[in-house]
């Protein structure tokens, strides 16, 4: 049973829940994060570490949160299939190390073309 996060989320620029993630099934809109279903491995990491306690186990969800499944389920494949990028710290690092090795002159032509997959 996925992990879903609620509108609560709407706003909140923590992402303690995206950096414990162990599959990396978290993607970025505007102004939340939303969970793939069909990645997440329920290991219910994000919601201990939730700080607007947004997350729950779908089958936890109140009922004023029902919404947000298919919201969730919707918004994620959609990222998905459009190669948007997996939001995550590992993806955080190759970004600051890519930043650096630019700004110290390297060549990163071929780096700069990599596509960001999980």
């Amino acid at each position: 049973m996925p992990h879903v996060v609620t509108d609560k989320c709407s706003g909140c620029k923590f992402t303690d829940c995206v950096e414990v993630c162990p599959v990396a099934c978290f993607y970025e809109l505007e102004n939340q994060v939303v969970i793939h279903p069909e990645d997440c491995i329920d290991c219910m990491a994000c919601v201990d570490v939730c700080p607007v306690h947004a997350i729950y186990a779908e089958a936890d969800l109140p009922p004023e949160f029902t919404k947000d499944v298919e919201f969730n389920a919707v918004q994620s494949r959609q990222l998905k299939d459009s190669g948007a990028h997996v939001k995550g710290w590992l993806q955080d690092q190759i970004l600051e190390h890519l930043a650096y090795a630019n700004e110290h002159g390297a060549d990163t032509r071929d780096i700069q073309d990599w596509k960001w997959t999980p």
